[in-house]
Parts: C-alpha cells; sequence; structure tokens
C-alpha cells in the first residue's frame, strides 16, 4: 500500500475534539419525535389506577372487606396464601350482586354507591369511586361468585375471560383473588416476605374490626386459623327501639368487648371512657392512660363515621391531650370513633380513601382535645375505692377474718394490736423485761395495767412533727382496726388545719399518710395497701393546675410578662415566617414576644417572655412562628402559657429534703384527690404508686 493510499491516523486528541464540537452537541440535545395525544388503552388505563390503589396485598384485602361491609355483611372471612400473593380469598353473607350487574360491576368507575354530586358530598359508605374492582382485576387473576337472596343460584364470573355460569352458594359474595401482580413483575419484586405481607393483611382487617362489633371476622392463612373476632353486638332490630339509652350501654360494652379482643384485656384495663359532644362533632372511644403509653405510635386509630383515616388534625388534638400527662417521647394508645354529617367532611381525597378534609378543622380538633383531655382529668385515686368496695380484704378472706361490710373502708379485726414504739428501750432487768412484753404484745381484752402503762408512755411521747422521733408510729394501722388509748391524741396540735375525719361518708383514696422517707417519698396505707407519693412531683402537679386555673379565670386576653432585648437578635427568615409574624403580632405579643420585620428577608427578636429570658430567642421565635404557620392560634397561646406555668410551677413546688409533718403529708393527699391530672405531674412522671396487700405478700412469701 502506497503513501498516498495509507490511511491517515487519527490523533486521540483530535478525536476528542471532534466529539465535543457544537454540533455533535447540538445532535445530543435534538428532541425526541413528537408523540400525538391519544386516549390510554383500558387495561393500561386500569394498571395506572392500580399503581394508587393496590400496594400490595393487604391493599386488596382492605378494598375486598370495604365492599362486603358495605353490602351488609355479617361475618367476613379471608383467606390467604403466602401472605396473599398467590391467593387472596374474601368471604361474606351481604346482599350478594345480581347476575345481571356481575360483569359491570368489573367496569372503571361503576358503582352503587353514588348516582350525583350530593351522593358524593355526603357519602356514608366505605368505597364510592367505582375503580377498586378493575384495578385489582388489571393486575391478577381474578373471579366473583355472588348470589342474592332472592336468586336461585349463584353465579361465578372470570374477570379475565368473561366468562359467567352457574356455580353453587349460600346468599352473599366471594371475592378471589390469584397470583397478584403477576402481569407486572416489577412490582412483585418491590414486595416483603410471606410475613411481612400476612401481618399488613391482619393490621387491614383488623381496622375494620376495631369499628364493626357487630360484624364477625376471620383470618386464615395457609390453611390455619390466624385470627377471629367474634360479633358482640347483637343486630338493632332485637333492642327495644324507644329506649335510646339502653341500646347505647349495649353498644358500649360490645364495644369495649371488641377492643378487648382485637388489642387484648391489658387496653381495657389502662384507658378509659370518651364520650364527648361539642356541636355537630361527637367524639367516642377509649384514650389509654399516660403510664399505658409505648415507644411507638403502633396503637392510635382515629375512624371518622366508620372509616379508618389518618389525619394531621386529629393526631395533633390527641397529642395535645397528653402533652402535660406524658414523659419524654412516649406515644398514647387510643382508639377515638369520630361521627358527623357526612355533609362536613371530604373523603374524596385520596385513592384509598385513607385521608380526608374537615370543612371546619377548628371545630373538629377542639372536640377531639377537649373531649380526651375531660377524660384525663379525673383523678385516678377513686378507681381504688371503686376496687376495694368490690374485692374483699385478701389478708382478711385468707386468714378467716370477716371482710368488709357494705359502707364500712375497712374490715373489723378481732384481735386489735395498740400502737408499739421502736425506740431503744432502756436497760432492764428480767422481771420488768417480761412486763413489757406483756404489754407490748397484749390482746384487746389484756389486764388494765398494761394498756394504762402503754397509754402513758405513747401520751407523753407523742411528737407534733416526723423531725422529733422519726421511728415512731403515731398513731396505729387502720387495717388492724386500733384501739386508741386515752390521751394518745392529746398532745401536739398540728400545724396545719385539721381535716375531716375519714368515713364512709368521706372515704379517703389514697389513704393516710404513715412516714416520710429521706424526705422525698411519702408513705401511706389505705384499704388496698401501701402508697408511695412523690411529693415534689405531686405539689408541683398542684399548683400548675392552680395557676392554669387562677389564669382561666382572670382576663383571657393578658398577655404574658415581657422583657425587652438590650440588642435585637435578628435571623433570615422565610417568606412564610415573615408573613406569619406580620399576620400573628397580637398572638406574638399575648405569648410575651416582639418580633418585627427588619428587612423583607430578616426578622428580629425584640422582647422574650420573661421567665425565657435567659433562653435562645431567635430559636425560640422560629418555633413559635412554626406553631402559629401549623395551628390555630388560640391553641399556641394555650400551649405557650402552660410551658410558662410549668416553669413557674416546678420552681414553686415543695422539694425534696423537706420535713413535712403527718397533717402536711394528709393534706397534699387530699389535694391529689380533688385535683385534676394529678396522677402525673406536669412533665410526665408518675405522682403517686400502689402496692396491693397481694403484692406485698408476694414479696415475703406469705401464704406459699
Amino acid at each position: 500500500m502506497t503513501a498516498d493510499t495509507a490511511p491517515a491516523t487519527l490523533d486521540p486528541a483530535d478525536a476528542t475534539d471532534d466529539a465535543l464540537t457544537p454540533a455533535a452537541h447540538s445532535a445530543d440535545r435534538a428532541a425526541p419525535a413528537r408523540r400525538p395525544i391519544q386516549d390510554l388503552p383500558d387495561e393500561l388505563v386500569s394498571q395506572i389506577a392500580a399503581g394508587e390503589v393496590v400496594e400490595r396485598p393487604a391493599s386488596v384485602v382492605r378494598e375486598l372487606v370495604d365492599n362486603a361491609l358495605d353490602a351488609g355483611a355479617t361475618s367476613i372471612t379471608v383467606r390467604l396464601l403466602a401472605g396473599g400473593v398467590r391467593l387472596i380469598t374474601v368471604e361474606d353473607d351481604g346482599c350478594g350482586i345480581p347476575r345481571e350487574e356481575l360483569p359491570i360491576a368489573l367496569r372503571r368507575h361503576a358503582t352503587s354507591k353514588i348516582r350525583n354530586l350530593h351522593d358524593l358530598e355526603s357519602v356514608a359508605t366505605m368505597g364510592f369511586r367505582g375503580e377498586a374492582l378493575a384495578a385489582i382485576a388489571s393486575v391478577s387473576e381474578m373471579s366473583v361468585l355472588s348470589r342474592p337472596a332472592q336468586q336461585e343460584s349463584a353465579y361465578l364470573l372470570d374477570a379475565r375471560s368473561g366468562e359467567l355460569r352457574p356455580a353453587a352458594r349460600n346468599p352473599g359474595t366471594t371475592m378471589e383473588v390469584k397470583e397478584l401482580f403477576f402481569s407486572t413483575p416489577a412490582r412483585r419484586k418491590f414486595l416483603k416476605t410471606d410475613a411481612t405481607e400476612l401481618a399488613h393483611c391482619v393490621e387491614a382487617v383488623r381496622r375494620h374490626a376495631l369499628t364493626r362489633p357487630a360484624v364477625g371476622f376471620a383470618i386464615w392463612h395457609e390453611g390455619k386459623l390466624v385470627e377471629q373476632w367474634r360479633a358482640t353486638l347483637p343486630a338493632r332490630s332485637d333492642a327495644d327501639p324507644h329506649d335510646e339509652a339502653a341500646w347505647q350501654q349495649l353498644e358500649q360494652r360490645a364495644m369495649d368487648k371488641r377492643l378487648a379482643d382485637v388489642l387484648g384485656p391489658d387496653f381495657l384495663e389502662q384507658s378509659i371512657v370518651v364520650n364527648y359532644q361539642a356541636g355537630h362533632v361527637q367524639v367516642r372511644g377509649r384514650a389509654g392512660l399516660p403510664d399505658a403509653a409505648r415507644s411507638r405510635a403502633d396503637q392510635q386509630f382515629c375512624y371518622v363515621n366508620g372509616r379508618f383515616v389518618r389525619d394531621k388534625v386529629l393526631t395533633h388534638a390527641a397529642r395535645a391531650a397528653y402533652e402535660d400527662v406524658l414523659h419524654g417521647h412516649r406515644q398514647p394508645v387510643y382508639a377515638l370513633y369520630i361521627s358527623l354529617d357526612p355533609m362536613r367532611v371530604d373523603v374524596n381525597v385520596h385513592p384509598t380513601k385513607i385521608e380526608v378534609r374537615f370543612r371546619d378543622s377548628r371545630e373538629v380538633h377542639q372536640a377531639v382535645l377537649h373531649g380526651v383531655e375531660n377524660a384525663l382529668a379525673a383523678p385516678r385515686a377513686q378507681q381504688l375505692l371503686d376496687a376495694a368496695a368490690a374485692t374483699p380484704t385478701p389478708t382478711a378472706a385468707a386468714a378467716g377474718q370477716p371482710t368488709a361490710l357494705p359502707g364500712q373502708a375497712y374490715a373489723p379485726a378481732p384481735q386489735a394490736q395498740t400502737a408499739m414504739r421502736f425506740e431503744a428501750p432502756p436497760r432492764v432487768n428480767g422481771l420488768q423485761a417480761l412486763q413489757q412484753t406483756a404489754a407490748l404484745w397484749g390482746q384487746a381484752g389484756g389486764t388494765a395495767a398494761a394498756d394504762n402503762a402503754l397509754a402513758g408512755s405513747t401520751a407523753t411521747s407523742t411528737p407534733t412533727s416526723i423531725d422529733a422521733t422519726p421511728w415512731q408510729v403515731q398513731e396505729a394501722s387502720p387495717r388492724w382496726n386500733p384501739q386508741p388509748a386515752a390521751g394518745a391524741m392529746a398532745a401536739g396540735a398540728p400545724l396545719v388545719p385539721t381535716l375531716p375525719p375519714e368515713s364512709a361518708d368521706n372515704p379517703w383514696p389514697l389513704g393516710r399518710a404513715v412516714a416520710q422517707i429521706h424526705g422525698v417519698y411519702i408513705l401511706a396505707e389505705n384499704a388496698q395497701g401501701m402508697v408511695i407519693v412523690d411529693m415534689h412531683a405531686a405539689h408541683e402537679r398542684i399548683v400548675y393546675e392552680r395557676l392554669k386555673s387562677q389564669l382561666d379565670d382572670g382576663d383571657a386576653s393578658s398577655a404574658i410578662a415581657s422583657q425587652p432585648l438590650l440588642i435585637p437578635a435578628t435571623f433570615s427568615a422565610t417568606p412564610e415566617e415573615v408573613a406569619t409574624a406580620e399576620d400573628h403580632s397580637e398572638t406574638l405579643a399575648q405569648l410575651g414576644l416582639e418580633v418585627v420585620p427588619f428587612s423583607p428577608k430578616t426578622l428580629a427578636v425584640r422582647a422574650t417572655p420573661t421567665t425565657l429570658a435567659q433562653g435562645n430567642p431567635v430559636e425560640l421565635a422560629r418555633s413559635v412562628l412554626a406553631e402559629l404557620a401549623q395551628h390555630d392560634a388560640s391553641t399556641v397561646v394555650q400551649r405557650a402559657r402552660n410551658e410558662i406555668l410549668g416553669t413557674m410551677a416546678c420552681h414553686g413546688a415543695v422539694r425534696a429534703n423537706r420535713q413535712l409533718t403527718i397533717d402536711e403529708m394528709n393534706a397534699l393527699l387530699r389535694d391529689m384527690e380533688h385535683t385534676e391530672r394529678s396522677d402525673q405531674c406536669n412533665h410526665g412522671r408518675p405522682t403517686w404508686r400502689q402496692l396491693s396487700m397481694k403484692e406485698l405478700d408476694a414479696l415475703f412469701l406469705r401464704g406459699r
């Protein structure tokens, strides 16, 4: 090959330069050929809808159970294989689907729930969109077997082929879904293990079971029964139609039974009834006690007109009700049922219908907030009296002694032990020791000399405070029905006003104080056993509630005292923060904050609350502005005031290592019994604990 015909050698640098020429760039950026606008095939449309409605097997279970409930079913059975991936079968005893309507039922946007816009705005059924069955059929092998009660035989429809043939079945409907996502393998790869998918399916059915006590549910997996909840509420037709109060009581008992079956008996024991009506909104259900709070929010159920929803308004209202009774980041447990006019709530917000939009969200928020708050406000000490009246004293019953009579707080004992002294006795001879022992353990009908000797020694040494003789029992235990000696309580005037004595008409749920432990805890005795009280936490709650009452009784528009800053603190603000500061300037002034625009993108903090003067003013301003942007101004004001009052109460409460007299301890116990939310301090820590006689006996192995 000659030099003239030899191929030219291409330099790599020249090649690179040629590849990056403007012509090459323009070629790379060339727009693809324009496609015309056209209608999508029905199957592709259904598969797109399935991407929104059908996320996993639990989504299919939820939609099919919704349809069964709308059909009036009283018994629903769910059968699964491989966590619902291979097979989902939902059987019900509802009204069924007539033969001529079966092919229509699988069409997109075909439904019997709504007919016009008014029906859509006032929908009260679980389903209404008419696209779930078509979406499920597009990503699975689906069949429908149904028979109305007035139809002689059932009919089976195959969704893939459209074949309709007679079959045998009792009145009701059976929906069968096989090989979910077989036509979209990419979607199937995102599914989890069979155990995980099964757990989601069980959770979907559990949410329905919590709001339908009149319906029985059963879940089978791989031929084994996983969960079963029997119907607990009889039909309304079986009850007296004229006795509405009796029906409501029956409904409440049935709902409590269903809650205990689904969430466990502990939920029922550690929760209180919520029943509140405000305007158009009714809130019912049960709210868990603060002690039952969990680390995760996995037992928080909110229903709107029987539909399980996740709504920020409801979640925030419930959390705000627990705000000053929960410790740290613990999550409350509750099952709340909100009822209101369907016209005042829009359920056509999310394809899965799990989100709603309220016409008046503030009304609903305040109803849930006050409903749960009122339920949590009542002190639980009264429950001790109810338990004492219903349960005999274990120790007395075990020993064969007579139990408490109706109206009596304690059981009478045939033998009484008089007050004892635990001071170091003086050195005595053998005869004196024998006489003192006889006097110490003398029976109620013992010698008068021994009783008089002991009474005299007690009367002359009764202290007026616990500091005098720390180990002396000032009065005998009421459980042992003491016989106080004459003049035993004559010495020592109380340092606080004398409280009315305990009686059947004036019981003391937290009992009577016995001693103070290390200046921190109060030891008291009641009908059930022993009560231990954290005196600082208890007094902190009492002071906190009194401050709130004083503030509520005063001028509601009064502002929190503020302190001007010597040098205003400026910070860069978003347009939303600037707008919020301008719109809520009066609200900020009530909170003791002065936040003004410094420039179009800067805010300046000129004053902060006096009690928070040592804090970071910028962080405080940002947090308050964020709250005002999301929630109602009155709610933010109330929360901010409560935080400041909580700080004041913490500093004003009785401190540890302060010695209290018996009368002061009893006065604190009586205040706790009549103070709202006195079971927890305003930081969420418990203020008292009960140890029953059964628990005390177990500590010392009594009766074993």
